[in-house]
């Protein structure tokens, strides 16, 4: 058998990471791009704008202008915060903001980019608070075709 001259270059990792400007969302950043390390990669850091809560209401007769537009700031500086980390460790990055269902969002935008793996934060509900409010995490992992990595807050650690 010949061996060929040519060294094959390991792909690039792409990696969707999904925020919400939390500190459990931060932790969440801050874990996976210094699992990922430094090299060759992309990070997508994404926001999800929730505007299910209202159905079928029109965005528009919900949300002033300069509401929605609270939104969007927030979710800059989320994604800055992915941002700056994923560049500071050498890797290629992207700031998305979305509209509508976070998990599912999240999911198709993921399956869009044929990204590697989605890392999420967990706040770390109760089972009660579970069952009541729902979870992005568990609808992520749940609904995800690519491995999820769910970060705990640390503080919420026993």
């Amino acid at each position: 058998m010949e061996e060929s001259s040519e060294i094959k270059a390991k792909p690039q990792r792409q990696l969707l990471i999904a925020t919400d400007g939390s500190e459990s969302a931060e932790e969440a950043a801050d874990f996976g791009i210094e699992m990922v390390g430094s090299g060759k990669g992309k990070v997508y850091s994404v926001y999800v704008i929730d505007t299910t809560s209202y159905g079928s209401i029109p965005m528009n007769e919900i949300w002033s202008k300069e509401g929605y537009e609270q939104f969007e700031k927030m979710g800059r500086e989320a994604t800055a915060y992915v941002e700056e980390k994923a560049k500071a460790a050498g890797l290629e990055a992207e700031s998305i903001l979305l509209n509508g269902n976070p998990a599912e969002e999240i999911v198709n935008f993921a399956e869009e980019q044929k990204v590697d793996m989605i890392i999420v934060g967990s706040l770390g509900k109760g089972r009660f608070e579970r069952v009541v409010l729902g979870s992005v995490s568990e609808k992520i992992v749940r609904h995800a075709k690519v491995p999820v990595l769910v970060v705990r807050e640390r503080h919420k650690r026993k």
